[in-house]
């Protein structure tokens, strides 16, 4: 049997109410029950916080990469230890079904591994001096205190990369977790905690989005922050960063196109796509939202594609059978009304879907649009639900017009029998990241990021712990 904790701050290597003793509630999304409550940090904790993590920093520095990498192993291999009671906690407060916060958890241990290994091969130069007797050296030290900044969707995954990333290369990190799912997140520092990891090294706090972020980035302790959010949002965080020269990792949102060409595997971009889409009650930036199918094979992935939907079993992630648990929280089921209500006005058919399912619980039933113009919202605002959008296309040019016409660019798929049609999208499609014939993304060893108003930087490959890294030069003559 498990059960849902109250969760606290963790600042300095101590478990700790808030100083004003203010709490905020979480709500189990499938119930709409009050299930406990978080310690809400104000301005005097954060001081506390950025103390702990500028001492913390001064330790850690100073610690081998070898030395580090071995705590993270033991950190990861706590996290898959205790993977059933934290994939309880997980459902209860986000609402995704049971086997996909198991699988989330379990990726995550996978990522701290990786992060572990990687930290310890950041290689420095040794650069050919044209003097003689001069030796030129460029070294990679740690960036300094880091402030990250998580949403609820992902409530570990979204943190443990930047929490790997800023552990593994020797910075100590301020985490600011999500309020609608803090329960989680707090097991996965008590992970690194009970690994060893020094007090001030990791500190995780909660509060309000706005003051938290404010107040830390614009801290002189705090040299470096990761932001995964929205895209307006992120653009503020953005500018402050910039204001105080702060580097800024900028995870941002999208509005994934999905491009079904007519000799694609219809069977199977229709299984991959469908998993990808109602995954997580479609709350996923990768998700495929804008499905574009090439005119010979329309009707066929439509069809295939609505069967999916509606065979897909909604309800409380707890229960033996969910495909799809609820949304988030209570403001994403008028968020789905409005859009779907929104492209039906501007002439676009509704194939399935479409209402909230009961009166308790955020639950919303998977729904598939077909024929939406550019003109609704839905085409041009990410919906962050479970909702598809199906239309057609004719030529590869109209395929690309139209998945690079919004300023996104994060992620991408596309199902093609053609090297050459692969070859000129991998060229001309405007995301940071493609998958074509399968789902590839989102492992620890390859990169994760966008571009354009998808943000920069990438929290996932070799690149990952660059972010972490200041580039010094020494140069010495003997």
């Amino acid at each position: 049997m498990h059960s849902y904790p109250d969760v606290q701050l963790f600042i300095n290597g101590t478990w700790r109410d808030a100083i004003g003793g203010e709490t905020l509630p979480v709500i189990d999304p499938a119930t709409e029950e009050v299930i406990g409550k978080i310690a809400h940090a104000r301005k005097a904790d954060l001081d506390l916080a950025l103390e702990a993590a500028d001492k913390g920093f001064k330790i850690w520095r100073e610690t081998s990469a070898f030395d580090r990498s071995k705590m993270m192993r033991k950190a990861a291999d706590i996290l898959r230890s205790r993977v059933d009671a934290i994939a309880y906690v997980m459902t209860r407060e986000q609402g995704k079904p049971l086997g996909q916060s198991k699988m989330e958890i379990m990726g995550a241990a996978d990522t701290i591994d990786w992060f572990a290994e990687e930290a310890r091969r950041t290689y420095g130069q040794v650069i050919p001096s044209r003097f003689s007797g001069v030796s030129q050296m460029a070294i990679k030290l740690p960036v300094g205190p880091v402030a990250a900044f998580t949403p609820w969707n992902f409530p570990i995954n979204q943190i443990v990369r930047k929490l790997s990333a800023a552990v593994s290369t020797g910075c100590s990190i301020i985490v600011k977790a999500p309020e609608e799912t803090p329960a989680s997140p707090a097991e996965l520092i008590r992970a690194f905690a009970d690994a060893g990891v020094p007090a001030g090294v990791v500190n995780l706090v909660y509060g309000i989005p706005a003051e938290i972020s404010e107040y830390l980035i614009s801290h002189p302790i705090i040299r470096k922050i990761s932001f995964t959010g929205s895209t307006p949002v992120g653009k503020h965080l953005a500018a402050l960063a910039g204001k105080h020269m702060k580097r800024a990792t900028m995870e941002l949102g999208g509005h994934a196109p999905a491009i079904i060409f007519d000799d694609a595997d219809l069977e199977k971009a229709i299984e991959v796509t469908a998993g990808s889409k109602f995954r997580n009650a479609g709350q996923v930036c990768v998700a495929p939202t804008r499905f574009l199918v090439q005119e010979g094979i329309a009707d066929k992935f439509l069809e295939g594609f609505v069967k999916a939907a509606e065979a897909l079993k909604v309800g409380n992630g707890l229960e033996d059978g969910i495909g799809m648990g609820p949304l988030a929280n209570d403001r994403r089921i008028p968020a789905m009304e409005d859009m779907i209500h929104d492209a039906v006005s501007h002439g676009a058919t509704l194939k399935t879907g479409g209402k909230r399912i009961g009166n308790k619980g955020y639950f919303f039933e998977p729904t598939v649009l077909a024929d939406v113009p550019t003109s609704a919202k839905m085409m041009n605002d990410e919906p962050f639900g479970p909702l598809a959008i199906v239309n057609r296309f004719s030529s590869l040019e109209d395929a690309l017009e139209e998945a690079n016409r919004l300023p996104f660019g994060l992620a991408s798929y596309a199902f093609t029998g053609s090297v050459k049609t692969a070859h000129a999208l991998s060229r001309h499609m405007e995301a940071g990241m493609l998958t074509i014939n399968h789902n590839g993304l989102a492992i620890p060893e390859v990169p994760f990021g966008g571009i354009k108003d998808s943000g920069y930087g990438t929290e996932g490959g070799s690149e990952a712990v660059e972010a972490y890294l200041e580039t010094r030069f020494v140069t010495q003559m003997n």
